[in-house]
């Protein structure tokens, strides 16, 4: 490398190959974590590998941007969030059009009928699906991944007060969705 060229970039050769080890080795660390909350979000596995997959490759590009590395998680959590969601508003654009532009569509058949546990599972993510993204975000992280509140706090860049009040405001919207 030039030293022209070091200069632009800010970075030699072995800053380079330190910079590629530590991306590594904290995308290592977070990877199911990016997957899990895609598919908090998606819940359909091929999107959420997407979706992951997408928010890995931003976050390759950006990695020596960042300014404290030891939040790579939250930033992380918070990039990969974002993403799924601008997928499934882009998924109900797609569907609304689609069923805009149909000229007829067939009457849809009866939902299959499965077991009881799976009903309400599914009861439960329209629910969650009907909740504002602020309170979506912290029942999947805390309730349906288990990270403790403060975990959550740092994972979204919030106090712990604000992930409890989220919480508590989202349980009694959930309570009121599901009667």
């Amino acid at each position: 490398m030039s030293i022209l060229a070091e200069r632009l970039t800010g970075f030699t050769d072995v800053d380079q190959e330190e910079l590629a080890r530590e991306f590594e080795t904290r995308l290592v660390e977070s990877s199911t974590l990016a997957f899990r909350v895609a598919y908090g979000v998606l819940r359909q596995r091929e999107d959420a590998e997407d979706v992951a997959q997408e928010a890995f490759t931003k976050a390759h590009r950006s990695f020596r941007h960042l300014r404290d590395r030891t939040r790579f998680r939250a930033w992380l959590v918070r990039m990969t969030w974002r993403l799924a969601l601008d997928r499934q508003r882009a998924e109900r654009r797609r569907l609304a059009r689609d069923i805009a532009h149909a000229s007829e569509t067939p009457a849809d058949a009866a939902p299959q009928d499965g077991p009881a546990a799976r009903f309400r599972a599914g009861e439960l993510w329209r629910a969650i699906d009907a909740l504002p993204d602020k309170y979506r975000v912290v029942v999947v992280l805390a309730n349906m991944e288990g990270h403790g509140i403060d975990d959550v706090a740092t994972l979204l860049g919030v106090p712990p007060g604000t992930v409890k009040s989220r919480l508590f405001h989202a349980r009694r919207r959930l309570k009121e969705l599901l009667r």
